[in-house]
Formats: structure tokens, C-alpha cells, sequence
């Protein structure tokens, strides 16, 4: 298996993702070619918690212009991680 910290590339955070956190839910950008089943273990290795369902969008890199000039940044993965009732709440900056 791979290292935790090359699966878990960062946490996510915005308003959306900290609302979530109310109900438990992480939001975290991974690794394009990983899996629900490596995501979950990266999450338990790395903060100590147990993970009761992840889920994972792919999302599309964004359009870019400057000028006359166009580009796209690229495309990644998002896990959207829900840990156990009862389970104590991730320090986001702890394990990173």
C-alpha cells in the first residue's frame, strides 16, 4: 500500500466544508487514482478515527484566460469522508 500522506494531498476548506464538519464530514483533495477503500485507510492511519463512508467526485479543472490566451488547471479528485458516531472530531492541521 502507499503512503497515507501521498493519497491525502490536502484538506479542503471553504464555508460548504466547514458546515459539514457539523455533521461529522471531511472534505479532502486525493490522489486521482485511489481508491474508496485506500482513502479510508490513509484517514484512520493519519488522524486516529474511524471512517464509517467516503465519497468521491472528480472533478473538471476550470476554463482559465489571460489575455487572448486560454488554458485549463487541472482535473483531481475530491473525498468526502464520514467518520463513526461517537468518534472524535478531526484537528485538520494535526496530521498534515
Amino acid at each position: 500500500m502507499r503512503d497515507a500522506r501521498d493519497i491525502i494531498k490536502k484538506p479542503l476548506i471553504s464555508e460548504k466544508s466547514t458546515m459539514m464538519m457539523e455533521e461529522m464530514k471531511y472534505a479532502f483533495q486525493v490522489d486521482p487514482g485511489a481508491n474508496k477503500v485506500e482513502i479510508k485507510k490513509a484517514i484512520e492511519e493519519l488522524f486516529k478515527v474511524k471512517v464509517k463512508d467516503v465519497n468521491t467526485i472528480r472533478m473538471q479543472g476550470k476554463m482559465k484566460r489571460m489575455g487572448m490566451h486560454t488554458g485549463r488547471r487541472p482535473n483531481w479528485k475530491k473525498a468526502v469522508v464520514t467518520l463513526e458516531e461517537g468518534s472524535k472530531p478531526i484537528e485538520i492541521f494535526e496530521g498534515l
